[in-house]
């Protein structure tokens, strides 16, 4: 069963070009939202007065883009003050990273993947650590997408799991992530899914992406989540209970109906397994 996570219910990744219609909106079927911090800092303004009255309207999460937890640079502190600030003013009650790197000697603008190694888990887990210290609360780590794993000396469910035990951090459970790279690297999602430590898991992450052949698959937040990736978000919840989730679109934005339509859905699963719980 989960441990006290910072929100609950249904959750929407916060995009500009969603500010227009979701302030216009009577009612939504929205929770919680979460925006990337490295998007919103330095704001204000207009766009500050804006995003004001999300966060006083909603709780909200974040989950950064460029903190580079598996690269070679020093960790950049001068962001992390700026997300620390950030998290502060607007009552942020979760911040969260992705397990990968995105730097060396510059930014790559991309999530590239950590080695699958006992070294590896030794040294992002002490910069998971610092980050903790440095922001005075618990973080959450998001086993990301990858499409080649070099140097593997051991499975990804335990490198994640060993990341996250010898961090003592929390965990983003992606159930996209989960199949994507299921269908890519040739793994159970179920047996994934089953393997991780649901007592550390903060909040899901679930998405739509891309058909580029039969076995591969690109995590894209792009269009609408497919049914084997509902049916493995049920499992989860079967799996470690209901867990607050959040749908993320970074683009190709439906209508307002499709949209919350698939915020819908994640309620549906949330409150069919309520009630089983329940009723047993």
């Amino acid at each position: 069963m989960p441990h006290n996570t910072p929100v609950t219910g249904v959750g929407l990744g916060l995009r500009r070009a969603l500010m227009g219609p979701l302030s216009r909106a009577e009612s939504t079927p929205i929770d919680f939202m979460e925006v990337a911090p490295e998007n919103w800092i330095p704001m204000g303004g207009r766009l500050g007065r804006e995003f004001r009255k999300f966060t006083e309207r909603f709780p909200f999460v974040s989950h950064g883009l460029s903190l580079s937890l598996g690269g070679p640079e020093p960790l950049d502190f001068e962001l992390l003050g700026a997300i620390k600030a950030f998290i502060k003013e607007h009552g942020i009650r979760r911040y969260t990273e992705h397990l990968s790197y995105c730097s060396d000697h510059g930014h790559l603008y991309d999530l590239m993947p950590i080695p699958f190694t006992g070294e590896a888990v030794q040294y992002v887990a002490s910069r998971v650590r610092q980050v903790q210290d440095f922001l005075e609360q618990p973080i959450g780590i998001e086993h990301v997408s990858y499409y080649a794993a070099p140097g593997a000396e051991m499975s990804e469910i335990d490198f994640v799991n060993a990341v996250v035990r010898e961090a003592d951090c929390e965990l983003l459970l992606d159930v996209n992530n989960a199949y994507v790279n299921s269908i890519n690297h040739g793994y159970d999602p179920y047996e994934f899914i089953s393997a991780l430590p649901g007592e550390r898991i903060c909040y899901v992450h679930i998405a739509g992406h891309f058909d580029e052949a039969e076995d591969l698959k690109v995590d894209t937040h792009g269009s609408a989540v497919i049914d084997p990736v509902w049916d493995l978000l049920e499992h989860a919840y079967r799996e470690f209970g209901v867990l607050p989730t959040l749908l993320e679109r970074d683009f190709n934005f439906p209508g307002e109906d499709e949209l919350f339509g698939e915020l819908r859905q994640i309620a549906r699963y949330q409150q069919s397994l309520d009630s089983q719980v329940k009723l047993g």
